[in-house]
Parts: C-alpha cells; structure tokens; sequence
C-alpha cells in the first residue's frame, strides 16, 4: 500500500537521529514516505535565531499558522543542528579531558587493590607502606624529638629507635632507615606472637579433636582495639603454614577494606572538586588546569591517608576470638505420620482461657510479654490489654 510512512512532529537536535527515522521508512527494500513538521517556537529553532526567521515571514505576508516551505528553513534548521552538535561534541571531549585524570588516579590505587586482591607483590607493598609512613614521620617531627616519639607510638605503637641526642645527630636519610627497621622487625615479631600464642594452639586442637573442620573455612575476628573486622581463612592451609595463611588473609582483609572504604571518599572529593573549579572561568582561568593541579595535591593525600590507616592497623591488628562452623549441624527431627490412633501422641495444649472478673474495679496484678509486671492496678485499666492477649494475670 505504498510501505511505511514516518510522520515527525519536531526536528531532533542531532541529524543522526532525524536519518535514523528516515531510514525505518525504506527497510527491507519497501518504498515509503517521511514528513517533518517544524514550529519557530519548537526549543531547536528558538535557541537559533526563530525571530529574525519571524520577522522574514511577516515581510513575505505568512499568516499564522500558515505551513511554510521553504529552502531557507531548511537550511536555518540544518544550521542549528550543525551548532548543538558541535556544542555537545566539545562538551564530551571536556568532559574527556576531565576523565583523563581520574583514569591515572584509577589505574594506580586498581593496581595496588589487585595486589591486595589476589596477594601479588602484597609483601613488598606493605614494606614500600612501611618505609613511606616513616619517612613522613621524620619529615613532619620537623627535629622536634617529643612529636617525634608521640607520632611513633600512635602509629606503630613503639619507642622510637634513636634516643634525644642520636635524633638531633642524625641526618633524615639515617633517621628513616632505623625507624623502618625497627618497626618492620616488630610487624614480623608482632605476626610470629600472634600464630604461636593466639592462633596455632586453637588450631592444633581443633585438628586433634575435630578434624572434621579442617576442610572447612573459620571466621578470625581481627581489631587494634578501636575497630575489628573479619577475616575468612581455610583451616587446613593455615595449619600446615603453621598460621602464616591467616596472617597473609589479615592484611589483604586489612589493605582492601581501606582502600575501598578511602576510595569512595576521594571520589566524593573529586566530585566536589569538579564542580568548584567551574568558578574559575569568571577569573579567565582554565577550569581544567586548575582541576589537573589541585587533582595531584587530592590523590597525594589520599594515597597518605591510605598508607596511614592501613599501617597503624597492621602494626596493632591482633586476633580476637576464632569462629568454627558445625562438624555435625544439629537437624531437628522431623515428626513422623501415623495413622493408627492407639499409638502415644503428644497431647495438645489446651487453648488459654482469658480470666473475666464481675468486678471491674477491683485490684489485680498483671504481667505484659515483654516482662512488665503492674500490681495493685484497676482491672478496667487492663482490661483492654489482658482480652488481647498483650498480659495475663498473675498471683
């Protein structure tokens, strides 16, 4: 019957999508037809130049209302969707460019949350922690040597290395790499106290008596004293490495958790700063120069922030209790189906009689569901309460 016809009430901002409709028209080899119809107060043609379009139209005598068809409406129309297009183009290659420095931030703390992840590199990771969050302890003491020892008790919970005269003496390089060496050789002697004193014991007895679990993972409750979280572990692996399996779980558990938890804040920061140095504009400033820069500054305290938490906990993080699972989970039994009547059953419980006394005004005792008991009350105060089934009364 002539194929398909496509009726447009409006242009549409891009001409990729007015073709796209065209196209429906002529699928499949069919012959069809398409019709646009355009209005000067549709949002295309009002944001490019309708009046002056309506002024030419008046001069030519167009009433209104009257169709227009004409190859300068056209080509007008054209002409604004080159424009919007052009506009929405240098809008996402903005937005690009803005993306660019998020994608650089991404991929470094992704690479480091892999390693984390699947325990690549996790140990050199943590020594490269270990001796940045020295360094920066060094850094900000400023040769003040009582900041100095309250900054190193906080964070790696121990004396500092070097006494008053050997911190005054010793140059920042020197200073770094004693505090790295001594707080590295308190993590491992930390670690070795918490398998042999905390974790082996328990373990070694739970595979004497109940070797049934060993095939079975155990939850291991791990805190510094101020915040704890759970770390799943195998029972076998973590006995044959004699613990070390549960150690090397506690800091992927320790890394992932403020990563992730850190990670979601700078995000939110991110945001916050993409969208004020947008103001920049009216000082003739490049907004995204300005992103780039206070960008690097961001991630920089970020990634400190992140090696601050994840290192004071690893260097408090002990165990606080071990959770087994079942060797035999208790099943309830389930009733058996009899038909014969003279076997024994379990008699039914009488439905409870609610007590009604004469008197409304006479004084009772009564006992709620949670517990509550109310003497020497009114009946008709509770009276309500005890049909409902809320209290019953007692003595």
């Amino acid at each position: 019957a002539g194929g398909l016809a496509i009726v447009g009430t409006e242009r549409h901002e891009s001409r990729r999508v007015d073709r796209q409709l065209r196209g429906r028209s002529g699928r499949q080899g069919d012959p069809g037809t398409t019709q646009f119809f355009v209005s000067l107060e549709d949002s295309l043609m009002r944001l490019f130049g309708s009046d002056r379009m309506a002024k030419v139209m008046d001069r030519m005598g167009m009433e209104e209302g009257e169709v227009i068809q004409h190859s300068m409406i056209t080509s007008s129309i054209e002409r604004a969707q080159k424009k919007v297009e052009e506009n929405n183009f240098g809008i996402r290659k903005r937005l690009l460019e803005y993306d660019d420095v998020m994608n650089y931030q991404r991929e470094a703390i992704y690479k480091r949350r892999k390693n984390a992840l699947f325990g690549d590199r996790l140990s050199l990771d943590i020594a490269n922690i270990l001796y940045d969050v020295s360094a920066e302890l060094v850094n900000n003491a400023e040769g003040n040597y009582d900041e100095f020892e309250i900054r190193v008790l906080s964070t790696f919970g121990i004396e500092p290395p070097m006494n008053r005269e050997e911190f005054g003496r010793m140059k920042s390089p020197q200073k770094n790499q004693s505090l790295y060496l001594a707080a590295e050789k308190h993590y491992h002697e930390k670690n070795k106290e918490v398998r042999d004193k905390m974790i082996m014991p328990i373990l070694n007895q739970v595979k004497n008596d109940r070797s049934a679990l060993l095939d079975e993972p155990f939850l291991a409750i791990v805190g510094d004293g101020q915040k704890a979280m759970g770390v799943y572990c195998d029972i076998r692996k973590a006995v044959e490495t004699d613990g070390r399996e549960l150690i090397k779980e506690m800091e992927k558990s320790i890394n992932l958790n403020i990563i992730d938890q850190e990670w979601k804040e700078h995000l939110r920061d991110m945001d916050d700063l993409k969208q004020s140095v947008q103001n920049a504009s009216y000082e003739q400033k490049d907004p995204l120069l300005i992103y780039k820069f206070e960008a690097v500054e961001l991630f920089q305290r970020f990634l400190k922030k992140v090696n601050y938490d994840a290192i004071t906990f690893l260097m408090k993080a002990g165990v606080q209790e071990l959770r087994f699972q079942q060797a035999q989970p208790v099943r309830h039994a389930e009733p058996k189906l009899s038909t014969n009547k003279n076997e024994d059953e379990t008699p039914r419980q009488a439905p409870i009689q609610h007590q009604k006394i004469a008197d409304r005004n006479q004084r009772v005792n009564v006992q709620y569901k949670n517990g509550t008991v109310k003497k020497d009350v009114k009946y008709k105060t509770v009276e309500e309460d005890i049909m409902g089934g809320r209290a019953v009364l007692i003595g």
